[in-house]
């Protein structure tokens, strides 16, 4: 087990999310999901058959960050 790589919490307080759901919310194929976890870009839970899950709340920090880096390069973003 990989530091990114955890097992299903017990107490199941966070929602997880299938590579292709998260492949959705990004607009990419799972299988670059499934890569960024393995390069440890984002963090991912092993179910005991051995599929990877994703923390909800983890998933939608990291495309927050994406899409407020890219209105920053784009102009889009506040005014200093």
């Amino acid at each position: 087990m990989t530091a990114s790589t955890q097992q299903i919490p017990q107490n199941g307080q966070d929602h997880l999310l299938t590579p292709g759901e998260v492949a959705a919310m990004f607009r990419v194929d799972p299988k670059t999901v499934t890569r960024w976890a393995t390069a440890g870009r984002i963090g991912s839970i092993r179910t005991p058959g051995g599929h990877r899950r994703f923390r909800e709340s983890e998933v939608r920090t990291m495309l927050a960050e994406l899409t407020n880096d890219a209105d920053v390069t784009n102009g889009i973003g506040p005014a200093h």
